[in-house]
C-alpha cells in the first residue's frame, strides 16, 4: 500500500483489462457449456428463483454473443448467469483480488458507502482527498442509481441489502462499467460527479491493481495512503477494536451490556463458549437491564457456533424479556449469521433494531467451488439448503422491529442512532408484531382502529421495513384458500384502500370478487391491474385471469 501512489502512475501508462486468460471463443463457449451442464446436472435444485427456462436462454444469449466479445465482457457475462440464482453463495466474485478466478480486473481507489441521504465517499486514496466525504451523484455521467441499476445483475445479490453492502463496489471496476454498457469503452479510469459543502464538481480516479483497501467489514480506516470520512474522536463502539472479533462494554448510565459480534468464528484469544459465559455472569452479577448484541457487521461462520449465544439468551430471567434484549442487524449480517438471526427469533423474546438483514430468511449457503476446465475461473456454487423457518415464514430478509437508518453526518460525526434507539427504546405504543395486532383488533369487530392503526403505522418510519402489502395481502389470501371468501375480499378491499397506487392489491381484490361470483367487478378490477401495470408481472396474471374468466363463461 505503501508505494500505491507510484503504482498508479505506472499503470496510466501499462493498462490491460486482464491478459491472464487469453483463451479463444470457442474455449469461452466450452467453458460456459460445461458450467450450463454442471448446474443442470449437480445444482438443478438452485432453480428457486430463476426458472431452468429464462437460465438456459441467458446461456444461449451469451453463447452466441461471446465471438464478438471481448474477454473482460466474456468474464462479466458469466457472472451474469451465475447471479441470475440470487444467492450470495453461488457466485462469480469479480474484485480484483482475484482470489476465486484466474482473471485481473482493476479498481478505482475510492470506498463507496450506501447511508440514508445517499451515497458517499466514505473512504478515499490520499491522492483524491478533494472528493473524501462527497456525495455521489453521476458515475462516467450517469446518475448513479441507474449506474447501480446497470450493476446489479452482474452481482450475486441475496436481496437489495446485501447488494447496498457489497455492489457498490463494482461502480470502482472498469471492466465491469465498460462491460455493463456505463463507458462506451474499457479505460483505465473512472469519472464521477460529486457534491461537497454546496459545491458540484467532477474528479477522475485512476485505476490500479491492488489486492484490497486497507480497513475492515467495508470501511476504509486512515493509514500513511488513505483516508477516511470519519472525524477524529471517540469510535463509536460498532467500529471499536475491530480486530476483535467480539468483545463485550458496560454501559452503567443504561444499565446495559453491549456486544459486538462481527464473525460467527472463536476470537484466538477466547472461544465463544467462554465469552459469552463471561458476559452471562456479568448480566447476572451486575445491575443489568438490557443486553444488545450487534452483529451488523456480521458475515457469518460457523454457525454451529450459535448455541452458547442462544441458549445463554434462554436461561437469562433478567434479559429474556420484549424490551430487554436487543439485536442489532444490517445490511452485512449474512450467512451463519442469519442462522442465528433466526434461532434468537425462534426461541427468544429479541428485538431487532437497525436495517434489514443482507440474507434471506431461509437459504442455500456452503459452496463447492467448480473450475471451468479451459479458463481455470473458479465459480461457486451453493450446495446445502438452510431452514429455520417454515417457509410461509420466509422471506428476502429479517426486517428490524425498530427500523434505524445513518446518515452520513451521523456517521461521519461518530454517532450511532441505531444502539442509541436500542438504548433509549419505551415500550409505549410500539407494536412488536402489527400483524398479530390487526389480526386481534379484526376479531374484535374495531375495524376502524384497525384502519387507523394501520395508516399511522405505515407513515411511521420505525416499521419502514415491515411490510405492510405484502403481510395484509398474504392473510387475504389465507382466508380466499380457505374458503372464507367474504372475509378475504374485505381484507383484500382493506389493502386498495392503504395501498391505492399498488397494482398488485388491485389484482388481489379482483381475484376476491371472482370467487365470490362477482364476474363484472373481477373484471373491470383486473383491467384496472393491467392499466397501472401494463408491461409487469402483475398485467400479466391480469390478463391471463381474464382469459380463464371468459374461458368460464
Amino acid at each position: 500500500m505503501k508505494n500505491l501512489t507510484l503504482l498508479l502512475l505506472l499503470l496510466v501508462f501499462s493498462f490491460t483489462s486482464f491478459a491472464q486468460v487469453n483463451q479463444s471463443a470457442e474455449k469461452w463457449q466450452e467453458d460456459l457449456q460445461f458450467l450450463q451442464h454442471t448446474v443442470h446436472k449437480d445444482y438443478d435444485f438452485l432453480f428457486k428463483k430463476v426458472s431452468q427456462r429464462d437460465f438456459d436462454a441467458a446461456v444461449k444469449n451469451l453463447y452466441s454473443e461471446i465471438p464478438t466479445m471481448e474477454e473482460h465482457e466474456i468474464i462479466v457475462g458469466f457472472s451474469r448467469i451465475i447471479s441470475m440464482f440470487g444467492y450470495g453463495h453461488t457466485s462469480l466474485w469479480l474484485y480484483p483480488r482475484g482470489e476465486h478466478g484466474k482473471f485481473n480486473f482493476h479498481q478505482v481507489p475510492f470506498n463507496m458507502m450506501a447511508f440514508s441521504d445517499g451515497i458517499y465517499l466514505q473512504g478515499v486514496h490520499k491522492d483524491y482527498y478533494n472528493g473524501l466525504g462527497a456525495q455521489v451523484l453521476e458515475v462516467e455521467g450517469m446518475p448513479v442509481k441507474e449506474a447501480l441499476k446497470r450493476v446489479k445483475p452482474v452481482f450475486p445479490a441475496e436481496n437489495d441489502q446485501f447488494f447496498k453492502a457489497y455492489g457498490l463496489n463494482y461502480l470502482g471496476i472498469p471492466e465491469i462499467l465498460h462491460a455493463q454498457k456505463i463507458t462506451k469503452e474499457l479505460k483505465p479510469e473512472v469519472t464521477l460527479t460529486l457534491k461537497k459543502d454546496g459545491l458540484t464538481f467532477r474528479q477522475t480516479y485512476k485505476a490500479a491493481k491492488i489486492d484490497k483497501f486497507p480497513g475492515h467489514y467495508g470501511y476504509v480506516f486512515k493509514d500513511d495512503n488513505w483516508l477516511s470520512a470519519r472525524e477524529e474522536g471517540d469510535l463509536p463502539l460498532y467500529l471499536t477494536d475491530l480486530e476483535k472479533i467480539y468483545f463485550f462494554e458496560y454501559l452503567p448510565e443504561h444499565k446495559t451490556v453491549y456486544v459486538r459480534q462481527s464473525q460467527i468464528q472463536d476470537d484466538p484469544s477466547e472461544a465463544i463458549p467462554e465469552f459469552y459465559g463471561r458476559v452471562f455472569k456479568f448480566i447476572e452479577e451486575n445491575d443489568v437491564e438490557k443486553l444488545v448484541i450487534d452483529v451488523r457487521l456480521n458475515g457469518g461462520g460457523n454457525n454451529y457456533k450459535n448455541k452458547p449465544v442462544v441458549k445463554g439468551v434462554i436461561r437469562s430471567d433478567k434479559i429474556n424479556h420484549p424490551g430487554k434484549f436487543f439485536v442489532i442487524t444490517g445490511r452485512r449480517t449474512f450467512s451463519a449469521c442469519q442462522n442465528l438471526v433466526n434461532e434468537l427469533s425462534n426461541y427468544t423474546e429479541v428485538t431487532f433494531v437497525g436495517e434489514p438483514t443482507g440474507e434471506n430468511i431461509n437459504f442455500y449457503g456452503d459452496v463447492n467451488n467448480v473450475d471451468l476446465p479451459n479458463s481455470g475461473i473458479t465459480v461457486r456454487l451453493s450446495f446445502a439448503w438452510w431452514q429455520d423457518k417454515p417457509q410461509w415464514e420466509g422471506g428476502p430478509w429479517t426486517a428490524p422491529h425498530l427500523a434505524v437508518e445513518m446518515s452520513f453526518d451521523e456517521y461521519k460525526n461518530n454517532q450511532d442512532p441505531v444502539l442509541q434507539t436500542a438504548l433509549d427504546f419505551s415500550a409505549d405504543n410500539f407494536i412488536l408484531d402489527p400483524m398479530q395486532y390487526f389480526t386481534d383488533l379484526y376479531m374484535a369487530g374495531d375495524t376502524e382502529k384497525m384502519q387507523s392503526e394501520a395508516l399511522r403505522m405505515i407513515n411511521d418510519p420505525v416499521y419502514k421495513f415491515f411490510d405492510f402489502e405484502g403481510e395484509f395481502n398474504t392473510a387475504g389470501y389465507r382466508l380466499l384458500n380457505s374458503g372464507q371468501i367474504e372475509p378475504a375480499v374485505q381484507v383484500f378491499g382493506f389493502v386498495t384502500q392503504l395501498f391505492p397506487d399498488s397494482a398488485n392489491a388491485w389484482d388481489s381484490l379482483a381475484e376476491g370478487m371472482w370467487k365470490a361470483g362477482n364476474i363484472e367487478q373481477a373484471k373491470a378490477l383486473y383491467q384496472k391491474a393491467i392499466s397501472m401495470d401494463p408491461d409487469g408481472k402483475v398485467g400479466e396474471n391480469a390478463r391471463n385471469m381474464l382469459k380463464k374468466i371468459e374461458g368460464k363463461e
